[in-house]
């Protein structure tokens, strides 16, 4: 049985990846410091001889017993609010946290994948977007320690496939929506439903003029399990690009919920991308990948998702604190 470490194992994406690699046979060990990951999201795992759980952060020294084929390196803040409040640690799990897998998968002669993202394009000139745009980041605005984290991220992996030859994947993943994802985490998916479900107003940030491209979690999944056992070292693209303005999602979320409420709107935030749609072609020819599920299914199992929550977690903040 090949043995896979998946770090961010308690998140969104984290969690699905567990299932995925545990119903393809392999030993799945789990870590997770559970800074924004939610127990609850494996707890179904945990009676399964093939799963392990591993409690520790992996900015700071990693250690697994035993032989290892495959690392999965998600673990990072990904939402606005995360790595606002916590901008140290996003750049720590980026770095030092990478920095420790790639020694890991040195040392056991493993395959690693890291989870990057489409904010490496930053504020895109070149739209869509393709692996071979450098973006538009700026380094010291208050998304840099998120995207900075990133492109360091990737320039390291990048450092040990060339200089050590170690065997490396990166993903570069687009907007990802579907169960499993938090309430009230900053991302506009779930803060549209969770204000519909709620009763409010549904807040867009300037215009709504901005485009998003969003991918249902099930495809994305299969398209990192495809890149991480492809022959392709350098970034991949993962994502929809179905593109939709933020007014028009806005008005698929009231439809879909059945509510009366409208948009409002609010300043844009500092630095925030205008426009994000990945051209995928790259992912087609290598990987014979994109996405099946369309929006208006995807969006309809989320809905279920969410509205089968109990009452109380619609008025909690990320923290678990209510408001």
């Amino acid at each position: 049985m090949k043995r896979i470490l998946i770090t961010g194992a308690a998140g969104f994406l984290g969690s699905h990846l567990c299932d995925r690699f545990i119903r393809e046979g392999y030993h799945v060990i789990g870590m997770d410091n559970l800074i924004t990951g939610d127990k609850k999201n494996i707890e179904h795992l945990f009676g399964l001889e093939q799963f392990e759980f591993l409690f520790h952060d992996v900015s700071k020294f990693v250690h697994v017993p035993g032989n290892l084929d495959y690392v999965l390196h998600f673990a990072s803040p990904a939402s606005p609010i995360d790595y606002l409040k916590i901008p140290i640690q996003t750049l720590k799990v980026g770095s030092l946290g990478t920095h420790n897998l790639l020694g890991l998968a040195k040392a056991k002669n493993a395959r690693i994948l890291v989870a990057s993202t489409s904010e490496v394009y930053g504020d895109p000139l070149v739209h869509p977007q393709n692996e071979d745009y450098w973006g538009n980041v700026n380094p010291v605005g208050p998304r840099g320690v998120y995207d900075e984290a990133k492109r360091f991220q990737e320039a390291i992996t990048m450092a040990y496939h060339t200089y050590h030859g170690l065997e490396t994947r990166i993903a570069r993943i687009f907007n990802t929506y579907g169960p499993r994802m938090r309430l009230n985490d900053g991302r506009v998916l779930p803060a549209f439903i969770g204000q519909a479900l709620r009763g409010e107003d549904l807040t867009v940030f300037g215009d709504g003029s901005q485009t998003r491209s969003f991918c249902y979690v099930d495809d994305l999944i299969e398209g990192i399990y495809r890149l991480l056992l492809s022959d392709y070292a350098y970034p991949v693209n993962i994502g929809n690009p179905d593109e939709i303005t933020i007014n028009e999602f806005g008005e698929e979320i009231i439809k879909l919920t059945g509510t009366s409420q409208k948009l409002i709107n609010k300043p844009l935030p500092v630095d925030d991308p205008k426009q994000r749609q990945p051209d995928i072609t790259l992912a087609k020819k290598l990987l014979n990948w994109e996405p099946k599920v369309g929006r208006a299914e995807g969006l309809k199992i989320t809905y279920q998702y969410f509205k089968s929550l109990p009452q109380e977690e619609l008025y909690k903040d990320i923290d678990g604190k209510q408001f």
